[in-house]
């Protein structure tokens, strides 16, 4: 395999302080996948402090306040005397901790648990300090709470996630600590933490959020992201691999329709295109047009950045919200219950990004089956199937074939979620978003796009093999640089499957997503 020149890898904080503002993408995958330390500013601590007193004050004086005084959901009506008011939380937290399936990952459990503590210091929750400290401690420590996949409805919080991440708190619950499963009170006593007495209104706070839908979201997003940039790579391979026109990139083409998002995708298949010896030696040939999805490229991918760009927005959005219910407001002396806790605007968001990264996919399956031809248009080159001996080698032709299953399998999962809602609490929660459906299924998507694209890739650079000695565009040269350090040109039939998951796992690390 050939040496190359690795493209430098996003760099995030390895610190992520929390002080009542907005978190960044960045300090959400900071802390999600490098594992960055988090700490609690002096700003939290007084906003926090306000909005407990607050809480205290109404407790103590026995007002009526939804979560602090009275039941939850359809039992709202029902008053809670002050002698009741721990058990209630505990019970909360207990009754709603109902999750079934896989747990989840490592990684979007600690966006959850900043994503909480992020929500909860901003000072309209009306928890005490020790809550959030609490769970800060434990992400520092990197205890994660076993959190059942399945369960919420996304609509008053993501209620059975954020249960079992909140039992934890009370020494209850399970969490995996270094590698193993322990109970909540094993796993407090090992990091020499103590288990909290939840009082008024804290155990709602915990659980009423969209902390769920968020952390995927974030995680989805910024792997979509990356993406969508390594697809317009494996296009531009594909494109020179296919002798395909670079006349339908032209700059003006795109400033005329106006589309944002056409123009950025242009200009980079261009960048990425430039200075091809490819392109002079078939610029007389007979061929017009090519394939939509080399001539339609950049409107394509344009149209998926631009709804990318849209769940950027909304997901940026969420990262300074306060999701729970009630809401403290200390300075105007309120507590006013309402309905943050609903996931709408994430699960509309996270079904548009599916359906956008389906296209994504789709798009790059149509190429990976012209690559395996018949190449009626190329005399002399390129064989079926990208073999050097097609008959008693069958080369790249299963490559398509998985590529077909995995599209058919991601058309399927991006049917949105978002539209359906069965309503919940004995009525209370008429209308739900079902947004942790959509996340988990845009969460899916993406990782079967990868796969889809990481084929393209492989498939283009053997295309590329049948075009030597003349070179590629720059930014596909170093594409096709990046592919040989992994995967070998194909001479005759190998297993392929190592092959693909090498490649796979350079898509997801963003190897070939800077090239310009």
């Amino acid at each position: 395999m050939q040496k190359t020149t690795e493209t430098q890898p996003h760099t995030y904080p390895s610190h992520v302080h929390i002080n009542g503002q907005a978190l960044t993408p960045d300090d959400v995958l900071a802390v999600a996948r490098q594992h960055a330390s988090v700490t609690l500013g002096t700003e939290a601590l007084q906003r926090i402090e306000a909005a407990r007193a607050l809480i205290n004050l109404l407790a103590a004086e026995g007002h009526k306040v939804y979560g602090v005084t009275t039941g939850f959901g359809h039992l709202s009506s029902v008053r809670i005397t002050a002698d009741h008011l721990v058990e209630l939380q505990h019970n909360l937290l207990r009754s709603h901790a109902a999750g079934v399936g896989e747990p989840l990952t490592e990684e979007v459990t600690r966006a959850m648990m900043l994503l909480l503590a992020a929500s909860l210091a901003r000072g309209h929750s009306g928890v005490r300090v020790a809550v959030v400290q609490l769970l800060i401690a434990l992400l520092n420590a990197n205890v994660y709470p076993l959190i059942p996949s399945r369960g919420s409805v996304g609509a008053s919080g993501d209620l059975a996630p954020l249960a079992h991440l909140a039992l934890l708190l009370i020494g209850e619950g399970e969490a995996i600590y270094q590698g193993q499963r322990h109970t909540g009170a094993e796993v407090l006593f090992h990091v020499k933490q103590i288990p909290l007495n939840l009082q008024a209104k804290e155990g709602l706070a915990l659980i009423n959020g969209t902390h769920l839908m968020e952390a995927i979201a974030t995680l989805a997003l910024a792997d979509a992201q990356t993406l969508l940039q390594t697809a317009e790579v494996a296009c531009a391979m594909s494109i020179e691999g296919m002798m395909g026109s670079h006349i339908p990139f032209d700059e003006r083409i795109h400033r005329r329709r106006g589309q944002i998002g056409q123009q950025e995708s242009a200009t980079h298949l261009r960048s990425l295109l430039r200075d091809s010896e490819i392109k002079l030696s078939h610029e007389n040939c007979a061929r017009v047009q090519d394939p939509y999805t080399m001539r339609c490229a950049p409107q394509v991918f344009g149209a998926v950045r631009d709804a990318l760009g849209y769940c950027a927005d909304i997901f940026a959005r969420e990262l300074d919200a306060v999701t729970d219910n009630p809401l403290v407001f200390p300075e105007e002396g309120d507590v006013l219950s309402g309905g943050n806790f609903h996931g709408q605007p994430l699960a509309l968001a996270l079904d548009i990004l599916g359906i956008a990264i389906t296209q994504l996919a789709s798009f790059a399956e149509r190429r990976i089956y012209g690559l395996m031809g018949p190449h009626d248009w190329d005399e002399g080159g390129a064989p079926l199937f990208l073999t050097p001996n097609p008959g008693l080698n069958s080369g790249f032709m299963i490559t398509q074939y998985v590529a077909a299953a995995l599209v058919n399998e991601i058309k399927i999962l991006a049917h949105p979620a978002s539209i359906d809602s069965i309503p919940t609490s004995a009525g209370m929660e008429d209308f739900v978003s079902m947004g942790v459906t959509s996340a988990h299924k845009a969460m899916s998507i993406v990782e079967k796009a990868q796969q889809i694209i990481a084929i393209e890739l492989m498939c283009a650079a053997q295309m590329l093999e049948f075009r030597k000695p003349l070179k590629p565009g720059v930014g596909v040269q170093i594409a096709y640089e990046l592919v040989r350090a992994r995967v070998a040109k194909l001479e005759q039939d190998r297993v392929l499957a190592p092959d693909i998951a090498h490649l796979v796992q350079a898509v997801q690390a963003g190897i070939f997503a800077p090239i310009a």
